[in-house]
């Protein structure tokens, strides 16, 4: 299995075989004309810029901001005419976008793993290749997945808030009691390199049992983790914790809903570091406020930024992240990294260090 450090340094290896070299001083000013134009639609980590930058192979455009996405208006403006485009999950890759772009358009790289904000189906018919980052961001996910689930179960976020505002008090038996790992059954939804990390981390914590539920058995991932394949109905009603770590497709779109929160154990922990629209939140905010289920921790949700007034934080027994799984300093600059040599590849018309087949 790649953990993030052993992916980076991969990707290093990969990058001095394959991305160009800063060109020659001879062919420093040749005409610009010749480099593929790029718009790069958010200000990626420096290592990314750093290798577009001296590939000597594209000029590239950029939204120089890391707070605010690139308006819609503006980014169809930006990337009339280009041969590539760098983006990343803020922004919606669609029929009106590639329209927009025209049929210079051959390579899409995108900075993340998740890929629901691409239409695929438009993306195959105008030809256009796509790159995406997997596996580098595995062992930031799976650390914060970790620190999610403990910070719910052990209800962290409201003992914090309870010594800041006066409410400790004298010392009580079943004050913010909560729940914890040791002889636990672990569920989790969409077992891969992430779920395999995320099980690996939490076996320390004397977990009696893995469990996992998927579109098929995956025994060569199970076997590492001796992760037990169990059927949905089956992963919710054995689960002390219950983790989502599947891709969100039309077929997992709200797959968490009422009937699985209703198949859970009254102590059950569900914790979502996928994406959010895989979880009904009108049903989860039922039955976290009804008890149905103990706690729930959420680093996806829909819309995000989840607004301030949304029901779901009202809720003590809800901990709710800002997106932020992969959000390490070195998988970050892995990201981007990857991203923009799967741009100059694509480019090239070789093969890119990870390409989504469409």
């Amino acid at each position: 299995m790649w953990c993030s450090r052993v992916a980076l340094r991969q990707l290093q290896r990969a990058t001095a075989k394959t991305v160009c070299k800063a060109p020659a001083e001879g062919l420093v000013h040749r005409e610009m004309s010749n480099l593929s134009r790029v718009y790069v639609t958010r200000q990626i980590p420096p290592d990314g810029l750093r290798i577009l930058r001296e590939s000597g192979q594209v000029e590239f455009d950029l939204w120089d901001s890391d707070d605010v996405p690139v308006p819609r208006k503006e980014l169809l403006q930006k990337v009339k005419g280009v041969d590539a485009l760098l983006c990343v999950l803020t922004e919606k890759i669609d029929a009106e976008l590639l329209d927009a772009a025209g049929p210079n358009l051959k390579v899409l790289s995108t900075m993340s793993v998740g890929f629901d904000h691409l239409t695929l189906d438009q993306l195959k018919k105008r030809g256009v290749r796509v790159g995406y980052t997997p596996d580098v961001l595995t062992d930031a996910v799976a650390e914060l997945t970790v620190a999610l689930l403990l910070a719910t179960s052990r209800r962290l976020i409201e003992a914090t808030h309870e010594a800041k505002t006066g409410g400790w008090g004298t010392w009580r038996t079943l004050w913010l009691c909560g729940h914890e790992l040791a002889g636990s059954t672990v569920g989790i939804l969409g077992l891969g390199r992430i779920g395999v990390a995320i099980a690996e981390r939490l076996a320390p914590f004397k977990v009696e049992k893995f469990l996992y539920s998927d579109v098929a058995p995956r025994p060569d991932l199970a076997a590492g983790i001796a992760a037990e394949h169990v059927s949905f109905d089956e992963l919710a009603r054995r689960s002390d914790f219950l983790l989502v770590c599947c891709a969100l497709t039309p077929e997992t779109q709200m797959i968490c809903n009422k009937e699985l929160f209703s198949k859970m154990k009254s102590t059950s922990i569900f914790i979502n570091t996928s994406r959010g629209g895989v979880v009904n939140q009108d049903h989860l905010y039922e039955a976290l406020s009804t008890h149905q289920i103990a706690g729930a921790g959420l680093d996806v949700t829909v819309p995000e930024p989840l607004p301030t007034d949304h029901p779901l934080f009202t809720l003590k027994n809800c901990v709710i992240l800002p997106h932020i799984a992969s959000a390490s300093y070195t998988t970050r600059n892995a990201m981007s990294s990857l991203a923009a040599n799967n741009l100059l590849l694509g480019l090239r018309g070789e093969p890119m260090i990870k390409e989504l087949k469409l």
